[in-house]
């Protein structure tokens, strides 16, 4: 009996010892709202990601930790996964190491470019139609083409992750901050047939292994009220980007912001390789609210210019709960196969809802 007494407190100081060390957090965040869009019908929809997400630390002593993080992304008015054909764990699912050399982590994530470039415009790098983030800002680029559910153009089902990847990020030094990661070539399965258009382009069958090692690196810079960043990736079919970005607080109230990204597309489209984009924006705060404003283009070589303006409004409830009202306009939307004007080249979007996070 005393010994058995003896093995349970044993038990249960070790316990303690290890929930004193390891921290584990549940997080996510729930969004939906009424979404009209020109020429389709008033539909529940979302503004931001919806996820459900589970992140962890172990202290393992003299300043090394262990991390991971598993992230669930999710549709709103149905409760299903994220489109229906994304992984399970859509948003990321990394393990890795931190320490006084950074960060390094393995797994599935959001490019070091696609993580950074969304902070430099009004609407915060949400997936929203409204915003610039997903089109404008990155230039249309798609960071995973041969994922499952991409179509011929190489855009469908996952633009800004990548899998089988290693991930760094630096200490911050000074403001400055250095991130990079590399990706296998291991072919993603169900993958899509990516087809090349021009002559000398290269076509990918479905599940064809990449052609290169995807990468992707980004520099940052954070100092009161001015940041930066500058980028460059090339994905697993050879299709490059580049991109700079800055943003600067007038005062407490108001922050102006400007991005420009340039995509290279010459290995799977010689007939318009060249993709130019650039917005400008600024946010406004106004007690509990705060307004969204910009403008930005698009030109892929040998087109017409997409042009979007965009207007939005967040009213805080709390620290955790906001209400939005967006409206944008569109014009000039191009087919990026045939490179004309889409069956519908001019699209107004308007959204009201609700954003929780917990």
């Amino acid at each position: 009996m005393k010994k058995s007494l003896v093995a349970v407190a044993l038990l249960g100081a070790f316990a303690g010892v290890a929930h004193a060390q390891t921290a584990v957090q549940i997080y996510g965040t729930v969004d939906a709202g009424v979404v009209k869009r020109t020429d389709q019908t008033v539909a529940i929809g979302k503004r931001a990601a919806n996820t459900l997400g589970f992140k962890g630390t172990e202290d393992l002593g003299n300043g090394l930790k262990a991390l991971f993080q598993l992230e669930i992304r999710y549709e709103p008015d149905t409760g299903t996964v994220e489109n229906n054909t994304r992984p399970l764990f859509q948003g990321q699912s990394r393990v890795g190491l931190q320490g006084d050399f950074g960060m390094v982590r393995l797994g599935r994530g959001l490019t070091p470019f696609q993580e950074v470039v969304g902070s430099f415009e009004p609407f915060h790098g949400l997936p929203t139609p409204a915003g610039f983030y997903t089109d404008i800002s990155v230039a249309g680029f798609n960071s995973a083409p041969l994922d499952s559910g991409a179509n011929a153009a190489g855009s469908g089902a996952n633009t800004n992750r990548i899998s089988n990847a290693i991930f760094y990020n630096s200490p911050v030094t000074s403001g400055f901050q250095v991130n990079a990661s590399w990706a296998t070539k291991e072919a993603v399965s169900n993958g899509t047939a990516i087809t090349g258009i021009g002559a000398g382009s290269t076509s990918y069958a479905a599940g064809a292994q990449a052609s290169a090692n995807p990468f992707s690196v980004a520099a940052t810079y954070n100092n009161g009220p001015a940041a930066a960043m500058l980028a460059y990736e090339r994905n697993a079919v050879e299709s490059k980007v580049w991109s700079g970005a800055g943003s600067f607080a007038v005062n407490d109230n108001l922050k102006l912001m400007a991005t420009y990204s340039h995509q290279n597309l010459e290995h799977t489209n010689t007939l318009r390789p060249e993709i130019r984009a650039w917005l400008v924006g600024a946010t406004y705060g106004m007690g509990p609210g705060k307004f969204l404003a910009g403008y930005g283009q698009k030109h892929q070589e040998n087109t017409a210019k997409t042009k979007q303006l965009s207007l939005g409004y967040e009213y805080n409830l709390s620290k955790r709960t906001y209400l939005y009202v967006d409206a944008a306009r569109k014009k000039n939307i191009v087919n990026a196969i045939t490179g004309n004007l889409a069956t519908t080249p001019t699209v107004n979007h308007y959204d009201v809802g609700v954003n929780h996070s917990f």
